[in-house]
């Protein structure tokens, strides 16, 4: 007997020991010889790899306001290799998310694919109803801007939060920072939810920008110059203020215009900021520097007595010129006054190519060099090119195309009695020391005899009493046919009035702004710019000065 029951430990010896070799036997192949295999199947179950970029940093006005900032979005994906119920899924995506259904077929072998990003609340809720395992959840950022009326200047991002134009676009890189990697694992709790495990490439941080730009000021010159284009019925219409002493645009408006928080419904006709991109042909708003070049270079004086034939259409040298107005004998402040065409041909004629040089002496022709992607240089027909007509042309306002941003600035040097400026749009806190530009381009002597005929031409046209009669008003109006089909159409035109408004009071460095403002195509015939366009000039510089009061 006991030679049986020890025969019979033995066998169970043997039996534990054999097990034991089995279970050592398959955890050497687990662990060992298929350890990659299974070791890349639980990665593929319980971690995911994502690259994200880091929250983009804001967009602030000049007094620190946000004009573009993030808030967090939530995307909906699956794991196309890893459905545990595709027979629910994809009857769900089918119905809900067709897109997403379409692009299945090319993603079942992937990891990762996206649902839908920037879930609506709708989608949401349809998704949370459906209670769907597959479909997991994730949070990013996306951008949002306080202030739609900007959306042509700052720009808007792409669903991967790229910048797709605008400043936006321009400084992409410096607002976006470098991306980080990181491993998201599911929480054994829920399958709905990701969390961060572990990093493995750590990006840049994002730096913001800080505009010149004054959000409140925009959001008031934005609401009058809708006002008016609604008013008149224009096809559209754009508008500018800036410091003249510091060179900083406070504001730029354009209708139409869009809203960028709703990116699928932006119409791309109006995604381009006209004030500072379009160039155009303005009429007689430019006979402030044939003036100014007349004055300049002594060819007349503010009295001197010019002969304008007392009618509206006369010939000089063979040539046809039209004024709006008939006038006779007038000074040569009252050409500019009453913005005759025959007076300003006449005086203009005695400085032939001379006029071309100043032209391009107060930028026309040429960038601002402002950071904003597709500004153009605008044309200015050079002498060479020259017809016998172009030299009258020139005078009034036709063969030279300008944008807004480039009036300005040439009313800027006017402010600075004839010193150059560069204009700004990026606050110097943020980006760079501000540009001194103190190159003379006029005498100061010269600037002042032109800044008196501005104001007169202002006070022609201002009758009613307003907050404006504290300030010196210095403007000019321009009215011009626009070129279709090779012919100036009469019916169809661009109306705009551009000035300083400057205190009286006398201080070493006196309050002063620049605003040049622009009507497109009134349906209305026979209108001019001081009926249109003088007045939205006038309730902006109102709106400016009581703000700036209030600073």
């Amino acid at each position: 007997m006991p030679s049986i029951s020890k025969n019979r430990s033995l066998i169970v010896f043997a039996g534990f020991i054999f097990v034991y070799l089995l279970i050592v036997l398959n955890l050497y192949f687990i662990q060992i010889v298929h350890g990659t295999f299974y070791q890349d199947l639980k990665n593929r179950q319980y971690f995911i790899t994502v690259t994200t970029m880091p929250a983009r940093a804001p967009i602030f006005d000049r007094t620190g306001a946000s004009l573009a900032l993030n808030k967090e979005s939530l995307a909906a994906f699956i794991l196309p290799r890893e459905l545990e119920s595709p027979e629910t899924l994809l009857p769900f995506l089918q119905h809900h998310f067709p897109k997403a259904y379409e692009r299945f077929e090319q993603y079942k072998n992937h990891h990762f694919m996206y649902i839908q990003r920037r879930l609506s609340p709708e989608q949401q809720a349809a998704i949370e109803l459906a209670n769907i395992k597959d479909i997991k959840f994730l949070q990013e950022p996306s951008r949002y801007y306080p202030m739609p009326s900007l959306g042509q200047l700052i720009g808007i991002t792409d669903i991967d939060n790229k910048g797709l134009f605008g400043l936006e676009m321009l400084f992409n890189e410096q607002l976006a920072g470098e991306p980080t990697t990181v491993t998201l694992a599911r929480d054994a709790r829920s399958s709905k939810f990701y969390f961060h495990k572990e990093t493995t490439m750590t990006g840049r941080k994002p730096e913001p920008i800080q505009l010149t730009i004054d959000g409140t000021l925009q959001y008031l010159v934005h609401h009058e110059l809708q006002n008016a284009v609604t008013q008149w019925q224009a096809k559209g219409g754009s508008a500018i203020v800036l410091d003249p002493q510091t060179g900083e645009i406070l504001a730029v408006a354009n209708v139409p215009d869009f809203d960028p928080n709703k990116p699928d419904s932006i119409d791309m006709e109006y995604a381009n900021n006209s004030a500072i991109i379009d160039t155009y042909e303005l009429g007689s708003v430019i006979k402030t520097f044939a003036a100014l070049a007349a004055l300049e270079e002594g060819a007349t004086t503010p009295d001197e007595i010019i002969d304008c034939k007392n009618t509206r259409s006369t010939y000089i040298d063979g040539r046809k010129i039209n004024t709006v107005y008939p006038g006779g004998k007038l000074t040569f402040s009252q050409v500019i006054e009453q913005s005759n065409n025959i007076g300003i041909a006449q005086v203009t004629k005695r400085l032939g190519t001379k006029l071309y040089d100043h032209y391009l002496r107060l930028g026309f022709g040429q960038k601002t060099h402002i950071p904003f992607p597709g500004e153009q240089k605008g044309f200015v027909n050079h002498p060479s090119q020259w017809s016998k007509q172009s030299l009258f042309s020139l005078s009034y306002g036709y063969e030279i195309r300008c944008s807004l941003i480039q009036l300005a600035r040439a009313f800027c040097i006017i402010a600075r009695n004839g010193q150059d400026i560069q204009l700004h749009l990026i606050h110097a806190t943020t980006l760079l020391t501000p540009t001194v530009n103190d190159t003379r381009l006029y005498q100061p002597e010269t600037i002042e005899t032109l800044k008196k005929m501005l104001e007169a031409a202002a006070k022609k046209r201002r009758r009613r009493a307003s907050p404006l009669d504290a300030y010196r008003i210095m403007s000019k109006t321009g009215t011009a046919n626009i070129l279709v089909d090779g012919e100036y159409n009469p019916d169809r035109n661009l109306y705009t009035c551009a000035g300083i408004i400057e205190s009286l009071s006398s201080t070493k460095q006196p309050y002063q702004r620049v605003i040049v403002v622009l009507i497109k195509e009134v349906p209305r015939k026979n209108m001019y710019a001081a009926t249109v366009a003088a007045p939205l000039f006038d309730i902006i510089a109102e709106k400016v000065v009581i703000h700036d009061k209030a600073l």
